[in-house]
């Protein structure tokens, strides 16, 4: 399915061998890119709290995490048509290009999803990296100097921005900001509840203020993370281990919220979420659980993934929005 791949080129990568360990530089070996594939040089990866997971509890076999990268382009396969050696590009999440979701242009409901960014190969089961480690995290294994990625999950940025910047917007400042935009499309002047104000929150609340919801709540046990919170854009703070989360959301409110973006993955939490929606109102899941679906009052819980964002689409977006001054990096 790849095609004929190019030499073998030698890059330096952290390699996690052994989950609850620390990352160790390695010097690896991998095939240069197949047909439909670009070889990127990586200038940065943002780090997500899901390298974090997996460096935490991960597998047993070793492997290169990193899914949040950016860099120059160094090499492309002979079927890739809009992007060139010396592009910089943003690194996002993966997708098959060919499924029914995909084709629709709803990359990030592809059925391949799991496979294509946790399977740790490629998608026609391959893997570039030799010696045993196993790459492709994301279509990427961005903690590298090098990283294998295809035009599905790589969007072409402007050389006058600094890749260091850009790059966690592959994959926790598009999920935060599109779920707000896309799978919830808050509305102007709606309450707006965020669980959870690390960066996937903080662009949550950034993507509230620009949609100009009226009331935007940031709830979270770190008091640092609420003031940088209120600083982009919150018009309240919470910190729940201090407060009645319930009563004090509505003591704001009068009721509840028209909107919750839940990313903290407790349960308690997600559950709370659900209970503080307004009638018709939305809340999003951002830690792969189940989505509740609908419940009384025409309330909808929805389990959402990568902001139902096209990276292709959306990364640009998120590029106007911070040269126009509405979104801090």
């Amino acid at each position: 399915m790849n095609g004929c791949r190019q030499p073998i080129i030698s890059i330096r990568a952290a390699v996690l061998r052994t989950p609850g360990r620390p990352l160790k530089i390695e010097r690896l070996e991998m095939e240069g890119p197949s047909d439909d594939e670009v070889l990127v040089h990586m200038v940065a990866s943002g780090i997500c709290h899901t390298d974090i997971d997996f460096c935490e509890s991960g597998g047993s076999d070793p492997v290169v995490l990193g899914h949040e990268g950016a860099g120059v382009v160094e090499r492309t396969g002979k079927a890739v048509k809009g992007i060139k050696p010396g592009d910089h590009v943003v690194l996002s999440y993966q997708s098959c290009g060919r499924c029914r979701p995909c084709k629709r242009g709803h990359p990030a409901g592809c059925q391949r999803f799991w496979e294509a960014n946790f399977g740790f190969s490629r998608l026609d089961g391959t893997n570039a990296l030799r010696g045993g480690v196993h790459g492709h995290f994301f279509g990427q294994s961005s903690f590298a100097t090098h990283a294998l990625a295809t035009e599905r999950n790589l969007v072409k940025v402007p050389k006058s921005l600094p890749l260091e910047l850009l790059a966690p917007l592959g994959c926790g400042l598009q999920t935060g900001a599109g779920t707000v935009m896309n799978s919830l499309a808050v509305r102007a002047g709606s309450t707006v509840a965020i669980f959870g104000v690390g960066s996937v929150g903080l662009a949550a609340v950034m993507a509230a203020r620009i949609v100009k919801a009226k009331t935007i709540i940031a709830v979270d046990l770190n008091d640092r993370r609420l003031k940088l919170a209120r600083e982009l854009g919150a018009t309240h703070s919470i910190n729940n281990r201090q407060t009645d989360l319930a009563g004090s959301v509505r003591a704001l409110t009068g009721r509840g919220v028209d909107y919750v973006v839940e990313s903290t993955a407790d349960r308690g939490m997600e559950q709370l979420a659900a209970e503080l929606l307004n009638p018709d109102g939305k809340a999003a899941l951002l830690s792969g659980a189940s989505a509740l679906g609908r419940l009384s009052g025409n309330r909808q819980v929805l389990s959402v993934i990568q902001g139902d964002a096209v990276p292709q689409k959306f990364i640009p977006k998120l590029i106007k929005l911070y040269q126009g001054g509405s979104v801090s990096l």
